[in-house]
């Protein structure tokens, strides 16, 4: 078996590889991409960091390779289309950074309070100038944190020690998980608003891309510091730069940014009461020989035919098993994440019923794969089969599995259920049709419906009125959106009816605000679904 490093990883972890038998290594470290496509030709296993691009071309010039290890978090360098197309998993190492992370973000903190780096330079320039340095002291001071995942888990703890009051804003964190950390769970406006320091852990989606803007630094108090080393693009770069020269933002500490590396004319790096690190959050020994090692223990793993550990695109289930339950895993991910879209952002508890032969088999891939699908709209590219039911943890949502023996309208039938904490409950069911097994969703909230899992779902609470398709189809129409098939049910003449409609493509804001002004309609939500 032949494993190309591309990228270099901590020693250890190379030479673990060494020692396997059979295990042919190359260590290629800053490779042009055109010599990586000469390399990869009879490859078995890439392993990178962040620098080598393993593109569509890539994998389809190695059509011997079967895994691509990330040595770290993110996998915006890998075309997990492409991997996943051709048959190749692709790993990464989503732990063996959290604490180097969590230490790099308090040590910007330190720095936000008190002006060491600033004070360092001018002592390296021969000055003696204490008074142009005082600062503040973290002791009874607020700290926002926005996401509490695992590296924001562990800067509260960090920040609790220095008797800092911590306040969380995380949509999808249990009040349960908030009480258990000893942090007091907030609506955004309030970490606004009250903060005295605010770090960001979160991914970068579409929603927290410049959730940090002008409109939410101006909410803020007067000597707010921010701090970023999560992803670039979090902060948006020009309002934080504005709100510095007026002085609305005190200090910042920045370990990513939008653009990397970050320009050299860029007026961050001049700007005095900013300390910048090169994207440092995993640079420390012992998590770069984590990652390493975690990585290499990972490939060895999959080469040798055995356990696949941290998939990003593919759950780990026996092959036996696959050929049962593998129709269901991309239904049951399709199920969980309509669910996440049409309930609260915080939920207690998920309940996942099986009905059918797949109660005769093992169904943790099912599981995890409705969990996957659950929280891709929450952590985007940082949730995989693997660490689901952790992720889940970290939010405080029980998950409960029930293997129904229950007689039901269909063979074989999964539902998935989201309970908030004052009884609440959101639910999809759903089904496979014919010998090609097509997935159905046959239920939503109560009542039965049957529509295509796809793309763009418009999902309708209204009264059961005549004309209501009509209208619909007519504010529709004028936005530009055909609609593709259409599921009606309602829960007697006159009353309540349920609306899905399938879209061909996403309709604009200001369509949704016209169809919600309607006044037969209480309730509209679009679900958007992986094509």
């Amino acid at each position: 078996m032949k494993v190309l490093v591309a990228d270099r990883i901590s020693p250890k972890g190379v030479a673990f590889l060494k020692e396997q038998d059979g295990f042919e290594v190359v260590e290629a470290y800053g490779s042009s991409p055109e010599k990586i496509l000469e390399l990869v030709t009879d490859v078995h296993a890439i392993i990178v960091r962040s620098e080598t691009k393993v593109t569509k071309e890539v994998i389809e010039a190695a059509p011997s390779l079967k895994a691509v290890g990330r040595a770290g978090v993110g996998v915006d360098n890998i075309d997990i289309e492409a991997a996943s197309n051709n048959g190749v998993v692709v790993m990464n190492t989503p732990s063996g950074n959290t604490i180097a992370t969590a230490e790099l973000t308090f040590t910007h903190l330190l720095c936000g309070a008190r002006p060491v780096a600033q004070a360092c330079a001018s002592m390296a320039e021969g000055k003696w100038n204490r008074k142009a340095f005082s600062g503040i002291e973290l002791n009874r001071k607020t700290l926002a944190i926005l996401g509490m995942g695992r590296i924001g888990s562990e800067v509260a703890k960090r920040a609790q020690a220095f008797g800092m009051e911590v306040m969380v804003y995380d949509p999808f964190l249990s009040e349960s998980r908030a009480k258990a950390l000893n942090v007091e769970a907030v609506e955004l406006e309030k970490a606004f608003t009250e903060a005295d320091f605010i770090t960001v852990h979160m991914p970068l989606t579409d929603s927290t891309k410049h959730l940090i803007n002008e409109e939410s630094i101006a909410k803020m108090k007067d000597g707010v510091r921010l701090f970023n080393c999560a992803r670039g693009g979090i902060i948006k770069e020009s309002a934080l730069l504005e709100a510095l020269e007026s002085g609305k933002v005190a200090a910042a500490g920045l370990d990513v940014y939008e653009s990397e590396p970050l320009a050299e004319d860029s007026p961050l790096r001049t700007h005095p009461n900013v300390v910048l690190t090169p994207h440092l959050g995993a640079s420390t020994e012992e998590a770069q020989e984590s990652v390493g090692l975690e990585v290499a223990e990972a490939i060895k793993d999959v080469l040798a035919g055995g356990v696949i550990n941290n998939a990003i695109n593919m759950p780990s289930v026996d092959a036996k098993t696959l050929a049962v339950l593998g129709p269901y895993l991309d239904l049951g991910g399709r199920l969980g994440g309509i669910v996440q879209q049409i309930s609260p952002d915080s939920i207690e508890k998920l309940v996942l019923t099986y009905y059918g032969k797949i109660i005769d088999f093992d169904a943790n891939a099912l599981t995890r794969s409705i969990l996957h699908g659950f929280l891709r709209g929450i952590h985007g590219e940082n949730v995989n089969y693997i660490n689901a039911p952790i992720f889940m943890k970290q939010l405080g949502v029980e998950v409960e599995v029930v293997k129904s023996s229950q007689e039901s309208d269909y063979t074989e039938l999964v539902r998935v259920e989201a309970q908030t904490a004052s009884g609440d409950r959101y639910d999809a069911s759903g089904t496979l049709l014919g010998t090609n097994h097509v997935p159905r969703v046959i239920g939503l909230n109560g009542q039965a419906v049957e529509t295509s899992p796809f793309g763009f779902l418009l999902v309708l609470r209204n009264q059961d009125l005549p004309g209501m398709v009509g209208v619909l189809g007519r504010l529709l129409g004028e936005a530009g959106v055909n609609i593709a098939a259409m599921s009606l049910s309602r829960d007697k003449v006159g009353g309540h009816a349920l609306t899905v409609l399938n879209l061909d493509s996403e309709p604009s804001k200001e369509a949704l605000s016209k169809i919600q002004e309607e006044k037969a309609i209480s309730d509209v939500m679009l679900v958007k679904l992986p094509g």
